[in-house]
């Protein structure tokens, strides 16, 4: 890993956040030869899971293992990279990142670009159910696209949380055909007639009342206890987090923000790029449904859309600065 030194504090490009969005937009930045810093606090969704899925050529490999060899790609065209959190930026001629100054290549120093990619993901905040969060990314999941081929055909339970849970119900059923709904702290009234005839048809299983915690056994899930004492054997768990983007930087610097249903997001074209003139989002600080192949597709788009900007920008600059040249050498004569 290249180290951030005082002698490097201005850059053409910095992408904060190291995941694949933004190890793939530096992979592209530093490949078309622009001075590019990944700015990366080491947070990365995906810890907790032990496998990825669904990344051509790279199904079932660790998330760890995919961070470090992206970082060894971009140390390769001269990409730096600092272990360090942003903490603030401001925008005057280009982008000013301040630095906590965590780590000692960090030194709370304030670093310099002229567009910033802003690629720092989003937060599950998990249902307090006990044994939730210790169970996430084992046999407590969230997205079958992910983990639904490793768990297919085990018992299924699904925690409600939303009426949209319904909806995953459903969705999980193509993997496995013992699913139970556990509504939880979602009324019985709330799901619809229509989500109770497909719930139905897809063999789902409703039940009804508070979960109060999972049954484990020599470190395997077992079951579902509810409030009432009644457990349900069952082998995995799917739940739905609250989403919670990563987007703060974004809106200090002023992008339009879009509320959905899964998180308030920026605004941006298909490329990336914010209502902000050189402030690029990717993956999902753009975005809700960005798993790491979307993200990483997110991050190189961005990366390739900045190197033309830059380069428009550069050749603009240099045809101004060759006919004022001109038009002074013609007022001397």
């Amino acid at each position: 890993m290249v180290t951030v030194t005082e002698k490097t504090e201005a850059y053409e490009v910095i992408v904060v956040g190291g995941g694949a969005a933004g190890l793939s937009a530096a992979l592209v930045l530093g490949r078309a030869r622009r001075r590019t810093l990944v700015v990366d606090a080491g947070e990365p969704r995906n810890a907790p899971a032990a496998h990825m899925q669904g990344y051509l050529s790279r199904d079932g490999m660790s998330p760890a293992e995919f961070l470090a060899v992206g970082r060894e790609e971009i140390a390769r065209y001269g990409v730096e990279l600092v272990r360090d959190r942003a903490v603030d930026v401001t925008r005057g001629e280009g982008f000013a990142v301040r630095l906590a100054g965590g780590t000692p290549s960090g030194g709370g120093r304030t670093v310099r670009a002229r567009q910033l990619v802003v690629a720092t993901g989003l937060k599950d905040e998990l249902p307090r159910v006990p044994g939730i969060a210790e169970r996430f990314g084992r046999d407590v999941l969230h997205c079958p696209y992910c983990h639904g081929w490793e768990v297919r055909d085990q018992a299924f339970g699904v925690l409600a949380s939303t009426p949209m849970s319904v909806h995953q119900a459903l969705m999980v059923s193509q993997w496995s055909k013992d699913v139970t709904l556990f509504l939880h702290t979602v009324a019985e009234t709330e799901p619809t007639d229509e989500d109770l005839r497909r719930l139905a048809a897809a063999g789902v299983r409703v039940v009804p009342g508070e979960v109060a915690g999972l049954v484990v056994e020599d470190d395997r899930l077992t079951g579902v206890r509810l409030r009432d004492g009644q457990v349900y054997d069952r082998e995995v768990v799917f739940v739905a987090p609250r989403a919670v983007p990563r987007t703060d930087l974004l809106a200090r610097l002023g992008a339009e923000m879009s509320e959905t249903p899964f998180g308030t997001y920026p605004v941006v074209d298909g490329r990336g790029l914010t209502t902000v003139p050189g402030l690029w989002a990717a993956g999902n600080a753009s975005g809700f449904a960005e798993q790491v192949v979307n993200a990483a597709s997110r991050g190189y788009r961005a990366g390739a859309a900045i190197n033309g900007e830059l380069l428009m920008a550069d050749l603009d600059r240099a045809v101004a600065a060759e006919a004022a040249h001109a038009d002074g050498a013609a007022v001397r004569m």
